[in-house]
């Protein structure tokens, strides 16, 4: 993760998939920026005065994420990484694993940034 930011102006792009909602500047370069719902197939985000851009990279590719907040920023140790439950879910695909909380409520799901990156493009590029 490189940092945490506010949704600012998004431009959108003709023609790209929908999980593409478009590019927004930062620092000086152009930032693509997806809707994780839309690409998971679980709805879509809605940009709201507290909605959250995550940045990431993996390798050269550097890119966003649309988050509806963001709680918080904390530390996990590698040990304290659950594998991700059994299924089918795309959702689950993308999982690099769980790290319990004293609750359900409080289980956090852990992305694999490199593959949903690296997904995405393909499905961008097979259009």
């Amino acid at each position: 993760m490189l940092e945490v930011l506010r949704a600012g102006l998004l431009t959108p792009l003709p023609r790209a998939p929908s999980f593409l909602l478009g590019v927004t500047g930062h620092r000086g370069e152009v930032l693509p920026v997806m809707d994780l719902l839309r690409f998971l197939a679980k709805g879509e985000a809605r940009i709201m005065p507290r909605t959250r851009i995550f940045v990431g990279v993996s390798g050269t590719y550097v890119a966003g994420v649309v988050a509806d907040t963001v709680l918080g920023l904390r530390k996990i140790l590698v040990s304290d990484i659950l594998p991700p439950p059994m299924g089918a879910d795309a959702a689950t695909e993308h999982m690099l694993g769980v790290v319990a909380g004293p609750t359900a409520e409080e289980t956090i799901n852990l992305l694999n940034f490199t593959k949903l990156l690296q997904t995405a493009r393909q499905r961008a590029v097979a259009r």
